[in-house]
């Protein structure tokens, strides 16, 4: 069974506030489901803790709903109910300030597998528990025509910048250009 992703990107209101204490609680304003469709663990492993297998040092792992979370966020987690598992955020103010190329704490458990493209070059095919994980970063063999390799990847393999979550990052951006960094927040929790 497969780990998927639900969540809400929020926001606090501080567009025409004029003192900080004006600043409104949290809304949800937009659906996760609506920006990112995906499944991927390395991904959910570098931001969030979940599926780790890669080894990074989670930017935001078990935080929890935060307790101000918006009404939305709150529902939408509240209807999966037991199901729901690895609640968590991370506001834009710290996903603004990563170093996407921070490599993974360790090798990836997985061994990742290349095979020939057209012009002879390897290109990246999968990745699988191949029981040669105990072998040391870089270590490579061939086998049957595909190349086999201990790899240790870093944030920006996991999440390309370009890749699935850009749409995510942009309407972040784009809230966070408006209200300031500091009230854009991703709120996020997984089910199996």
């Amino acid at each position: 069974m497969g780990t998927d992703i639900h969540g809400f990107v929020e926001c606090r209101a501080a567009y025409r506030t004029l003192e900080v204490e004006d600043v409104s609680g949290w809304y949800g304003a937009i659906d996760l489901e609506l920006l990112y469709g995906g499944r991927d663990y390395d991904a959910f492993g570098c931001l969030f803790g979940v599926r780790n297998c890669a080894g990074f040092r989670p930017l935001a792992a078990e935080r929890g709903l935060p307790g101000d979370a918006s009404d939305e966020t709150r529902q939408g987690y509240e209807a999966w109910g037991r199901d729901a598992h690895g609640a968590t955020w991370i506001g834009w103010e710290e996903l603004s300030r990563v170093d996407w190329d921070e490599r993974a704490e360790r090798v990836d458990d997985r061994v990742h597998e290349f095979t020939r493209d057209p012009s002879g070059g390897w290109v990246p095919a999968g990745k699988g528990f191949w029981g040669r994980a105990d072998r040391p970063e870089g270590d490579e063999w061939i086998q049957d025509g595909r190349l086999f390799r201990q790899v240790r990847v870093s944030r920006r393999d996991a999440v390309p910048e370009r890749g699935a979550w850009a749409p995510v990052w942009a309407t972040m951006r784009a809230l966070a250009d408006v209200h300031g960094d500091e009230h854009v927040r991703l709120v996020v929790w997984f089910d199996n």
